[in-house]
């Protein structure tokens, strides 16, 4: 049956192409709706999209069983008296013609492949039932590599094993966008294998760069890879100055206020007109070139949150800078020791990490609420979306004139694009909690669930773990040893609460 179960499965499958196509086109046999057929054939192409991706997902598991058996079979057939690098060369370039693949890409795809085949069950499991794309198995891939059996199995069951102890909470992995994905797997694994993070840094500070890539139209790519804090406070200053420069008298986007305060700093002042991206001249000192050389008063923003015992120096548990993710405990304590303002000190949750409520009866989102917000929910929380956590504005979820308090229960951050997509259609904000940002209700009924932040308690040390021992006695319980002996709450208490000068 071999080649001849494979060619009738692959024409079945043609078959139900063309009756999706169909319905698609509304040229099926029976109307999704004979009520409200336009309506109905909505609602309906929602559904062959999801299923769509369940298929597509599925393929991608299939065709990753194939060519690692491929690969496997071909090896044999070459036998032991070829070298091993040209048999890979060779099984990866008839990879590659088959699926009209590049040789590097097709490398990438096959090196996946044994990946997920070898060393990742749950991932390709959840690939076949089509719960995870393509795209997120390649991220499991890239971030469990060079970690032993036991911390791939702890990655994989966090996100994949809804009845893991420590599973991750909110949005499933499969509903998130891969590149939100990425971000939280990558998260996940600084704060559980550190070890290595503080000489990666180093080795990265050592590399750091920038880079000019010509790109067509008369444009071209300036870049900077540089260290994360440095990296995320020039953006964050970028987009305050941009913001500050908007207007109703200002016809540049944000993204290009960006790109011009950007090029006014390089290039030594500070703003720049409009007139100066215009055109195919060059910036000059002319008259308009630029204004006031008046350095801008606004300052850059960086939420910084550390683990009290990593700001002692008795752990090397990550910290995490907002908009970026974890950075190597030794930046934070830098940071810290420089009287960077930007260090915002919240109260945080001793059980699960998380910063605890904070409410006002009033219309008005204080600071602090604010922050706590940016703490909570981490950027816009509308699904998918990227948006820096800074950048984002307070909105009630229900108004305060339908009776909506304003305390962090019913407040979420939007971006300004998904601000205005929520009062301009019928996109709307589910309730959110005191640790969960809202999630959202399409016009059409869908829910879709919110990214959440995966917050866990603090990493303690040993010598704070150990239970004391008095002499003639017997071995307490960690809760019960605490009790007056805690030098993490005490420093935390000192930080919130700095002794005045």
């Amino acid at each position: 049956m071999g080649t001849a179960a494979v060619v009738k499965a692959f024409g079945d499958i043609r078959a139900a192409l063309a009756v999706l196509n169909a319905e698609v086109d509304g040229a099926g046999l029976v109307p999704f709706s004979v009520g409200d057929p336009l309506a109905g054939l909505a609602d309906g192409c929602l559904d062959i999209l999801a299923g769509s991706r369940e298929v597509e997902a599925g393929f991608a598991g299939l065709k990753a069983k194939a060519a690692v058996k491929y690969s496997e079979s071909a090896f044999a057939v070459a036998g032991p008296d070829v070298p091993v690098v040209a048999q890979e060369m060779a099984v990866a370039a008839e990879i590659g013609c088959v699926l009209a693949l590049g040789p590097r890409a097709a490398g990438s795809f096959l090196a996946t492949s044994h990946a997920l085949t070898a060393g990742l069950p749950r991932t390709l499991e959840a690939l076949q039932a089509g719960t995870i794309s393509w795209q997120h198995a390649v991220v499991m891939a890239d971030e469990t590599a060079g970690l032993d059996p036991v911390g791939v199995a702890a990655l994989e069951a966090h996100f994949l094993d809804p009845e893991a102890p420590d599973a991750a909470r909110g949005c499933p992995a499969g509903e998130l966008p891969a590149h939100r994905f990425r971000v939280k797997a990558r998260t996940w694994r600084e704060r559980h294998h550190a070890e290595s993070i503080e000489e990666r840094h180093a080795k990265g500070v050592a590399e750091r760069r920038v880079e000019f890539r010509p790109d067509r139209d008369g444009m071209a790519w300036l870049s900077a890879y540089l260290p994360a804090d440095q990296a995320q406070a020039g953006w964050n200053g970028l987009t305050a100055v941009a913001r500050s420069l908007q207007g109703p008298d200002e016809p540049r986007t944000l993204t290009q206020l960006r790109a011009d305060t950007f090029t006014a700093a390089i290039l030594g002042s500070t703003t720049t007109n409009a007139s100066d991206t215009r055109g195919s001249g060059s910036f000059t000192e002319g008259a308009g070139a630029v204004r006031d050389r008046v350095h801008s008063p606004i300052r850059a923003q960086v939420l910084v949150t550390v683990p009290v015992c990593a700001l002692l120096g008795v752990s090397d548990e990550p910290a995490m800078l907002d908009g970026y993710g974890p950075v190597p405990a030794s930046m934070a304590r830098r940071l810290v020791a420089d009287g960077a303002g930007s260090f915002y000190r919240v109260l945080v949750d001793p059980r699960d990490g998380a910063p605890l409520e904070i409410g006002r009866t009033s219309y008005r989102v204080t600071k602090a609420m604010r922050a706590w917000l940016r703490m909570r929910d981490g950027k816009c929380p509308f699904p998918g979306c990227s948006n820096n956590s800074l950048d984002n504005d307070a909105d009630h979820i229900l108004a305060r004139a339908k009776g909506g308090t304003t305390g962090t229960r019913n407040l979420g951050q939007p971006c300004p694009k998904h601000h205005k997509l929520r009062h301009s259609t019928g996109w709307k904000p589910t309730p959110a909690t005191k640790n969960e940002p809202p999630g959202w209700t399409s016009p059409t009924g869908r829910h879709y669930q919110s990214e959440h932040q995966d917050w866990e308690p603090s990493q303690w040390p040993r010598l704070v773990l150990e239970p004391r021992l008095s002499e003639g006695s017997v071995a307490v319980s960690v809760d019960l040893a605490r009790v007056g002996f805690s030098p993490g709450e005490e420093w935390l208490e000192r930080i919130l609460h700095p002794p005045s000068a």
